[in-house]
C-alpha cells in the first residue's frame, strides 16, 4: 500500500517543492485536484514538468464539478468531458486513475425540498451510460476510472460502497474500478470493514479522513483496524490523504504519515 497526499495539504508553490517535503514526511506521491472546463488541461506544461523531475502523479480527484450524473443534460457532458481530460491527463504523466463521485451538492434525499429530479431508474441508467462511456476511454489511455459514494448528504445516488461495486459490475469493464473514503463510511456504512471486504474485488482507491473529516486520528476511526483489513484482504493500491487538516502541514503530515506506518507494519 502506498501512502499519496493530496496536493492542496503539502506546503510548497509548486509540485516539485510539495514532493520534496512529502517525499522527506514519509509520503509515497501526490493525489492532483482536477478542476474541469479545460483547467486540467492548462496544467499540461506544469505536470509534465514535475513528472519529468521525478514527483509520483498517482492519481486526479475531480473538484467543483459539473459531474457525470447531473440532472440537466448539457452539465452532464461536461462533467463526462472533464473526466475524459482528466482520464487522459493522468495517463501522460504515469498516473493511474482519475477519481468521480455520481454528483455533488446536486440534490440529497436527506434534506428539503424532497423532489427527486428524476427516478431512480433515470439516475441509473445515466450512470450506466457516462460510466461505459469514460470506461472505454480509459481502457484506451490505460487508466482507471475510480467511482466514489459520497454520504447521504452530498450525493442521492451512491453513498455506500456496495452500491457502487454493483454498477462498476453492471458496466462490466476492468478500466471502471471503486474507490472507498473512510469519511463518507463512517456516516453511511453499518459496518466498515466488512463494506471493505464485501467490495474487495472492485476497490482499487481508498481516501483517507477521520470521523470528523480530519487527517487519520484525528476523529474516531479505528485506523489500525482498517489497515489490518486491507492487509489481509491483498489490497495494493493508494491510500489518498484526502481531509480538513487539523494544525499545521509541516507538523501534521509527518505524524500522521508516521503512525500510519506503524500501523501498517
Amino acid at each position: 500500500m502506498r501512502l499519496t497526499c493530496q496536493e492542496q495539504h503539502a506546503p510548497g508553490e509548486t509540485l516539485e517543492e510539495k514532493w520534496r517535503f512529502l517525499e522527506g514526511a514519509g509520503w509515497d506521491g501526490i493525489e492532483l485536484q482536477g478542476r474541469g472546463d479545460g483547467a486540467f488541461r492548462a496544467r499540461a506544461d506544469e505536470l509534465r514538468a514535475a513528472y519529468r523531475a521525478g514527483v509520483p502523479l498517482r492519481t486526479v480527484c475531480v473538484q467543483g464539478g459539473p459531474f457525470i450524473g447531473e440532472a440537466d443534460p448539457e452539465r452532464r457532458a461536461r462533467g463526462i468531458a472533464t473526466m475524459k481530460e482528466l482520464l487522459s491527463g493522468i495517463g501522460e504523466i504515469g498516473g493511474r486513475g482519475a477519481i468521480t463521485p455520481a454528483s455533488y451538492g446536486v440534490y440529497t434525499t436527506s434534506l428539503p425540498p424532497y423532489a427527486r429530479p428524476r427516478s431512480p431508474e433515470e439516475d441509473r441508467r445515466v450512470l450506466l451510460g457516462a460510466l461505459t462511456e469514460l470506461g472505454e476511454h480509459a481502457a484506451r489511455e490505460g487508466t482507471l476510472v475510480l467511482l466514489e459514494p459520497l454520504n447521504r448528504y452530498e450525493d442521492h445516488m451512491l453513498n455506500r460502497v456496495d452500491q457502487a461495486v454493483e454498477l462498476a459490475d453492471a458496466v462490466g469493464l476492468d478500466s471502471v474500478q471503486v474507490m472507498a473514503d473512510l469519511y463518507h463510511m463512517n456516516i453511511e456504512e453499518a459496518d466498515p470493514l466488512q463494506a471493505l471486504r464485501d467490495g474487495v474485488r472492485r476497490l482499487a482507491h481508498v481516501h483517507l479522513s477521520d470521523s470528523n473529516r480530519g487527517q487519520p486520528f484525528a476523529g474516531h476511526v479505528d485506523w489500525g483496524a482498517v489497515l489490518a483489513t486491507l492487509a489481509d484482504l491483498g489490497y495494493e493500491g493508494d491510500l489518498a490523504l484526502e481531509c480538513r487538516l487539523h494544525g499545521e502541514p509541516e507538523e501534521a503530515l509527518p505524524a500522521v504519515a508516521h503512525r500510519l506506518r506503524e500501523l501498517m507494519a
